[in-house]
């Protein structure tokens, strides 16, 4: 079997692509087969690539995303995901109703899928200010919130392109202050307090500049030292998304 790397994972199969040319495939030959045989197993390969010829162009899905815990594999895997799919335009005429006119490159907007109970801050900061990155330079980035998004996971939902940040009727939303722990000596301890309270501050200014939440409105919401639930209209309220699916 052919082998080849997807963004969740590793699967054997066989594949070719729909430009006509066979990209991978599971064809044995065993060494008692005679020539005929072998041709006529090339014959076959030939016409399965000559039926993937005669197909339509395929749109391509452009669409990435944070599934579980925010950590540094899935992190790294949604991270290189938007950077792939940010890299590939394709021309397109400048007037769409005039196939005649001048070809213009065009970079596709990407959706991004959220769906996450939270996880480490430094992941969330690396994809909020990748996503950021590219919209101020590519193609827009279109969130949508599925299932559960909490905590980190508010950051990334919110940081989409505004007015096309979407959110399922049934997901909920929850923000909290930022959990840390440490052990060791006491001046471990103090500095990893004072981080701990820097990178709240962080978020709080991040998550305030993408919603409609102010600074003091989040500090409070943090002070009640509880999770704080929020369903997909409240979510639609408070700017984090603007439609629901």
């Amino acid at each position: 079997m052919a082998r080849r790397s997807t963004l969740f994972g590793e699967k054997d199969l066989k594949f070719y692509n729909f430009g006509g040319s066979m990209i991978g495939s599971s064809k044995k030959t065993k060494k008692n087969k005679n020539n005929d045989e072998e041709k006529e197993e090339t014959a076959g390969a030939a016409e399965i690539i000559s039926l993937f010829s005669s197909q339509p162009e395929q749109p391509s899905l452009r669409m990435t995303g944070i599934y579980g815990d925010i950590n540094e594999e899935k992190a790294s895997e949604a991270l290189y995901g938007l950077l792939m799919l940010a890299s590939r335009t394709r021309m397109m005429p400048e007037d769409p109703e005039d196939e005649e006119s001048t070809l213009v490159e065009v970079v596709e907007p990407i959706e991004f899928v959220v769906s996450t109970y939270g996880g480490s801050a430094n992941e969330m900061f690396a994809l909020f200010d990748a996503i950021r990155m590219l919209q101020d330079t590519g193609p827009e980035i279109l969130t949508i919130g599925l299932g559960k998004v909490m905590s980190a996971g508010v950051l990334l939902l919110a940081s989409g392109t505004k007015g096309k940040r979407r959110i399922g009727r049934n997901c909920r939303i929850m923000i909290h202050g930022v959990i840390s722990g440490q052990s060791g000596n006491l001046i471990d301890i103090e500095n990893e307090f004072d981080e701990a309270k820097s990178t709240q501050k962080q978020y709080i200014k991040a998550l305030a500049s993408q919603t409609n939440m102010t600074e003091k409105y989040l500090r409070e919401l943090i002070k009640r030292k509880t999770n704080v639930y929020f369903d997909a209209e409240e979510a639609v309220e408070l700017g984090i998304a603007d439609l629901i699916i």
